[in-house]
Formats: C-alpha cells, sequence, structure tokens
C-alpha cells in the first residue's frame, strides 16, 4: 500500500514540474525580447527629454527675445 501511495503524489507531482519547466523555457526564451523592448523604451523616452528640452530652451530664448524688444519700445 505504501509503494502505491508514493507513485500515486509522484503522478500527482509530475504535471506540476512539467508545467513550470515550460513555463521557465518561455520565460528564457522571452527574456531577449523584452530586454530589446526596454531598450528601445529607454531610447525613446530619452528622446522625449531631449526634445522637452530642446522645447524648453527656445521657450526661453523667445521669452527673452520678447522682453529686449519691449524694452527697446519703451526706451524709444
Amino acid at each position: 500500500m505504501v509503494d502505491k501511495t508514493g507513485t500515486a503524489n509522484h503522478l500527482a507531482h509530475d504535471p506540476q514540474r512539467r508545467i513550470a519547466a515550460a513555463t521557465a523555457i518561455g520565460m528564457n526564451a522571452l527574456k531577449p525580447m523584452i530586454h530589446f523592448q526596454v531598450s528601445m523604451l529607454r531610447m525613446w523616452a530619452d528622446g522625449i527629454e531631449r526634445l522637452a528640452g530642446n522645447y524648453e530652451k527656445r521657450l526661453e530664448e523667445t521669452a527673452t527675445t520678447v522682453e529686449e524688444q519691449s524694452d527697446k519700445e519703451r526706451a524709444a
């Protein structure tokens, strides 16, 4: 009777091991693709940050130019 219980427990755990192994294989296969997507998102975010920095710089330059022109008009 003990042998039958041990065999039954072994068969009950076997599907879980197979599922765990398949999951591990799938995750290992997906890992390079996920790393690539993360690097692409980082590049995209860097581009957006540069665009925002350039926008702020141009906005400040425009504001400075407008203030200088209004100061010149007042002086004239």
